[in-house]
């Protein structure tokens, strides 16, 4: 093996880790949640800890006889952003599910 495909394997072995580092630090500064499968790649927001108003619990209850939880725009107003990559296979309709 010659001098130069040597020096540009081992630059991307390095490379790959680095560039993987990196894509996990970014996703946790700016709280996301990443998901991914041989279907899909999601991306979801995630609850911001330093939050003043739910302090990293995503919502608060509200209501009486019938609470519900209200859920917080540190999380809630920002989008998901999904890919599809191969479709799910439909189940058979004469099978059970189980």
């Amino acid at each position: 093996m010659t001098t130069r495909p040597l020096r540009a394997a081992l630059l991307l072995a390095a490379a790959v880790p680095l560039a993987a580092a990196t894509a996990a630090a970014a996703l946790r500064a700016g709280h996301w949640w990443l998901y991914a499968d041989r279907h899909r790649i999601e991306l979801k927001p995630q609850t911001r800890r330093s939050c003043p108003d739910c302090r990293g619990a995503g919502g608060w209850w509200v209501g009486g006889a019938n609470p519900e939880m209200e859920a917080c725009g540190c999380w809630s107003d920002r989008r998901e952003l999904r890919v599809r990559l191969l479709p799910v296979p439909a189940w058979p309709d004469n099978e059970p599910p189980f």
